[in-house]
């Protein structure tokens, strides 16, 4: 009899040991593949999602003109009468070879303007930022708006601070450099810039100013789950030679931080539960091993050898494991595919399945079933012969 049928028929004799066994390795593998596939569709679904909460690279012009402080950093080389920037640009950016990286661009043009105060005595000089409102309302989301964002090139959109400072009210109408707008919404309190300036059409800015194709600057929001932003500034910076590339590292590094946070986690998780299943088959095949007294010595008695014995135990584990192992990645998956859209709130996830996952959790349940066996195997090996006998 071959030694694989001898490890068949004592895994087929002993079913409430071997379920224990593959149970054990099962519930490690299982539990993996869960972590992993939800710590990996998560995380890519919360990089892109905090990808639109703010940008992470700014293009400016270089040149010498004034400072300008916006997203809490202080950008060099941004005037408000002149501009090195132009709207063809946005081409180029998205020519680069990491182009599918850029989720969101964001072009704007500022310009210094006087506004008459609703009494038509007085004036003040506020900053108005051209937009395109669809993109930079995905760029901030944290934006609320009291009324309805410009849907109209003649409509404009005032920060809370301007509103107050102008007295300008939802639905009233004011002139921009000798035109007619009206104020459809009003920014709620943000805290940063936006709230002293004046939103309106990116195009009708640049016609409104005779500033025909040109920029002041460009946010983009890349994705950055596996960010190359370095070689990204790189390849924008060799596109744009005129131009500034900056990467906000605070912005990306706080991204990648929370994204992290989580796999690490998964990853100590996974290892505690892989850890009890090392124990469970140690356990289990100890405790088979010291049953097995009588049996071990019935192969001695007909010339088994030492390595004949541990072969048989070896290939017991050997099976069991590759059972758990295959069996544990269904499970996973299974669970994978409960888990993530609740965590993800978002039910379009698909979990695809993998072969090579596949391949790596019955190799990580194999591996860990053998390490765990080796030294009761051993054990059995070194049984003394008489002892062996004195059991028949």
């Amino acid at each position: 009899m071959k030694l694989y049928n001898i490890s068949l028929q004592s895994l087929r004799r002993r079913k409430s040991r071997t379920i224990f066994l593959i149970f054990g390795l099962l519930l490690a593998v299982a539990s993996f593949v869960t972590l992993y596939v939800v710590s990996e569709n998560v995380n890519k679904n919360v990089a892109e999602n905090l990808d639109e909460f703010g940008a992470n690279m700014l293009i400016t012009p270089k040149s010498d003109g004034l400072n300008l402080s916006y997203g809490g950093v202080a950008i060099t080389g941004v005037t408000i009468e002149n501009s090195s920037l132009s709207y063809n640009d946005i081409a180029k950016i998205k020519s680069i070879k990491n182009k599918d990286n850029l989720r969101i661009i964001a072009p704007k043009l500022f310009n210094s303007i006087k506004v008459q105060y609703l009494d038509g005595i007085g004036e003040i000089n506020v900053v108005a930022a051209g937009v395109n409102f669809k993109d930079e309302v995905r760029l901030k989301k944290w934006w609320r708006v009291i009324g309805n964002y410009p849907s109209q090139e003649n409509e404009i959109l005032m920060g809370s601070e301007a509103s107050k400072l102008l007295e300008m009210k939802l639905n009233q109408k004011t002139s921009l450099n000798g035109e007619e707008f009206l104020v459809s919404g009003i920014l709620e309190e943000t805290g940063s810039q936006d709230d002293g300036l004046i939103f309106l059409d990116l195009k009708k800015s640049q016609e409104l100013f005779n500033k025909k194709n040109e920029l002041s600057l460009i946010e983009i929001a890349a994705r950055c789950y596996d960010c190359p932003i370095e070689e990204i500034v790189r390849q924008t910076s060799s596109k744009l030679p005129g131009a500034k590339v900056t990467a906000i590292k605070q912005t990306i590094e706080s991204k990648m931080t929370a994204i992290h946070r989580f796999e690490h986690f998964s990853l100590g998780i996974s290892a505690v539960i892989l850890v009890i299943s090392l124990l469970i088959v140690f356990t289990n095949v100890n405790a088979s091993v010291n049953e097995r007294t009588k049996e071990i010595g019935i192969f001695m008695s007909v010339g088994f050898r030492r390595w004949h014995i541990i072969k048989i135990i070896l290939l017991e584990v050997l099976i069991a494991s590759f059972s758990a192992g295959v069996i544990g990645f269904f499970i996973g998956i299974a669970g994978a595919k409960i888990i993530t859209p609740i965590l993800s709130m978002d039910d379009s996830i698909t979990i695809n399945f993998s072969y090579s996952l596949l391949l790596l959790s019955a190799g990580m349940a194999v591996t860990a079933g053998l390490l765990a066996s080796v030294l009761p195997a051993l054990k059995a090996a070194r049984l003394d012969p008489t002892v062996a006998f004195r059991s028949l």
